[in-house]
């Protein structure tokens, strides 16, 4: 990426540019968790709109310019897609990664995720899931980030490294994510991106996932969501004004993007 969107990125996040290390990987990560949302604003907009154009974020010049100007972030191929564009740009020898979201037994892979190696090491840094701490991956060995609000679990099961968590789509179910692949290309990501044009369980409802202080912030299904400092849930119905209330003061998206936001629709399931 231009250096100078570089500059204008770490200063929105309020960090300085890291040394390649776990400690500077650590700091960029737990800034992006707090200030770079997971939603799907823009895609709402963009499929209801059936508008043919890429879709947003699709590229991370366009992400980056639509979150320094109005607080937006992406689903997971245009965050996950940003994240590694920035980190590498940092200097981190990073990797786009495929997994799964296991919501649902048999599912084909539907998520894209970040691996960084440091001194031989791999770290997951999602910029979905939003761990808020690098999460090691160690042959045969489990992982954990500890905390009530937004902890995970790293384990191995058939041989497949999986991340067990807590989300706003089904707070009290955490459900692993397990990679399939490690090290794929940009057209990979923007293909799989691509095909969720016509189906997503991102394309009906608002969905939004982030970090605030010791709390993590959502909405997901209608309703807004907060995991406290205690690891307790807390939801509330919200219609389209209280969502959009929740977007500009909670959140910290423009009036501007946010006025364009539709209304819900019905869940639909995928095709067959």
């Amino acid at each position: 990426m231009d250096p100078r969107l570089v500059e204008r990125i770490l200063e929105k996040l309020g960090c300085q540019a890291p040394e390649p290390t776990v400690e500077g990987l650590g700091r960029v990560y737990a800034a992006w968790c707090r200030r770079v949302p997971f939603d799907n604003v823009r895609k709402l907009i963009h499929v209801r709109a059936g508008d043919p154009a890429p879709l947003p974020g699709d590229t991370p010049e366009d992400f980056f310019e639509s979150w320094l100007a109005h607080g937006s972030g992406g689903t997971c191929w245009a965050g996950n897609g940003a994240l590694h564009a920035l980190v590498e740009s940092l200097g981190f020898a990073t990797e786009r990664a495929v997994a799964t979201m296991m919501v649902a037994p048999d599912l084909p892979p539907n998520h894209g995720s970040v691996v960084v190696t440091i001194d031989g090491e791999r770290w997951v840094v999602d910029a979905s899931i939003l761990h808020g701490v690098p999460l090691p991956i160690r042959a045969g060995r489990d992982a954990m980030i500890e905390h009530s609000a937004w902890g995970v679990t790293g384990h191995w099961k058939d041989g497949q490294f999986r991340i067990r968590w807590r989300n706003v789509l089904a707070p009290d179910r955490p459900f692993d994510c397990g990679f399939n692949q490690v090290g794929v290309s940009a057209e990979e990501f923007s293909r799989r991106h691509e095909e969720t044009r016509s189906w997503s369980p991102f394309n009906f409802a608002v969905c939004v996932n982030l970090l605030r202080g010791e709390r993590r912030l959502g909405a997901a299904g209608g309703q807004l969501v907060v995991f406290d400092e205690s690891g307790a849930v807390e939801q509330r119905p919200a219609d389209l004004f209280e969502r959009r209330r929740f977007l500009i003061e909670e959140v910290g998206m423009s009036e501007d993007l946010v006025s364009e936001l539709p209304d819900d629709v019905p869940f639909q399931p995928p095709p067959g």
